[in-house]
């Protein structure tokens, strides 16, 4: 078995559904699991709907509408027909995401968030189920609701990776070609639960491991996993090998080109990743596999934008100790923020987070309890993997840095 996984910038139109279809038919038209994300910008147009079904609004119908004529535009430009059975099944589909607005009785946003996003997955599947049948290839699809388990976490479940995997293995033996959605999973009492954003990485690496592929490929929009994001910097260099270690490290800083969970099931059972472009497909693209270290051996850049750093002091000049730490952590994980750098010293505290959940301020009221807070909002953290010096003075220059921390493979600086 093979797993190939798109996101939603090669299914964002109907000519990129074709290239789908023609790197399918070239390079795993048989045994093969297909994992597609939300076409283009859907899962944003869906967080419209979210905002404005959760808080009254009277935009709703609008940005229903603008997911509606999006796929309706799609499927007309790839079948040609308003009666196409792929327009007909949309159109149900639709309907139940319609129905769930109208019945709901749930008001937990992130349960009503995660039984709305989910349709971005569902809509793009089946069309791309259908479009891969129209070409001759047969395809099944499947609910990945039926496969991947999780607990009741919303927008961020946590997999029941023994009861996942006991589901999926069967699939190994069908010798088919299967088309599933990224992203999504279902708990216990069947409801809709999601991985988090840019989950399906993590969901093709699911399937991969519990399937025991021989591969599991990524298909993007850059060459491969490249050492610095090209919106920053200029120039950046193709990396064609890395360790899982390497991958893993790179994906906990930040870098974009994969989900921070997609390397783990796979190291575990010794699969080889492949970040490949589905613009150029028999380009080199990377694979990341069991060698060790990086080639070619380069500074590797991730930037966070938009990130918050908190400072704490004592009040009393005692020192921050590790109680006082342990609060701190525990504080953190209750309003979900997720932690980048930690700095302290005897008597100060300062821990560089991403504000998910725009829980900041709750943050902040608690900790003026017991610390003199200070805080600073929309900053950058800028990581650099094998440094140099070089490395060190691009990064520097012309910024004001508010915290910086370096170890032997790693340095991390805050700026403003």
């Amino acid at each position: 078995m093979k797993v190939f996984k798109f996101g939603g910038a090669s299914v964002k139109d109907a000519q990129a559904v074709k290239n789908l279809g023609t790197i399918v038919k070239h390079y795993g038209s048989n045994d093969t699991l297909i994992v597609v994300s939300a076409m283009g910008k859907t899962t944003n147009a869906l967080e419209a709907v979210v905002n404005q079904y959760a808080n009254g609004g009277q935009g709703l119908q609008a940005a229903l509408q603008v997911v509606k004529q999006y796929h309706k535009q799609i499927i007309l430009e790839l079948f040609l027909s308003e009666a196409h059975p792929a327009m007909l099944q949309f159109e149900t589909t639709y309907k139940a995401l319609l129905q769930f607005l109208e019945t709901n009785t749930n008001t937990n946003y992130d349960f009503s968030y995660d039984q709305i996003i989910h349709y971005g997955e569902l809509f793009s599947t089946q069309i791309i189920g259908h479009f891969l049948n129209q070409i001759d290839l047969e395809v099944s699809w499947l609910d990945a609701r039926n496969y991947i388990k999780t607990n009741a976490n919303y927008r961020r479940a946590l997999v029941d990776m023994q009861v996942t995997e006991r589901l999926i293995l069967p699939l190994a033996e069908t010798g088919k070609l299967m088309v599933t959605q990224g992203f999504i999973a279902s708990n216990a009492e069947g409801f809709t639960t999601t991985l988090g954003r840019e989950g399906s990485d993590y969901t093709a690496a699911i399937f991969g491991a519990c399937l025991q592929a021989e591969s599991v490929t990524i298909w993007k929009d850059v060459p491969g996993v490249l050492n610095a994001d090209p919106r920053y910097f200029e120039a950046p260099e193709l990396l064609e090998r890395m360790s899982y270690n390497e991958a893993i490290e790179l994906a906990f800083y930040g870098a974009s080109v994969m989900h921070p969970k997609t390397l783990q099931p796979l190291q575990q059972k010794a699969i080889p990743l492949h970040v490949k472009s589905f613009l150029n497909p028999d380009g080199v693209g990377t694979v990341v596999h069991t060698q060790a270290g990086i080639h070619p051996q380069v500074p590797c850049y991730i930037v966070k934008k938009n990130q918050m750093l908190i400072q704490l002091s004592s009040l009393d000049f005692s020192y921050i100790v590790e109680e006082n730490i342990s609060d701190i952590f525990r504080l953190l994980h209750h309003f979900k923020m997720k932690v980048d750098v930690i700095q302290n010293s005897a008597i100060t505290f300062s821990v560089c987070v991403d504000d998910l959940y725009n829980t900041l301020q709750d943050v902040v009221a608690h900790l003026q309890q017991k610390f003199k807070v200070q805080y600073t909002t929309n900053v950058a953290l800028y990581t650099v993997r094998h440094y140099n010096t070089q490395a060190i003075a691009l990064i520097e220059s012309n910024k004001t840095i508010l915290l910086k921390q370096r170890s032997q493979d790693t340095l991390q600086i805050v700026t403003q």
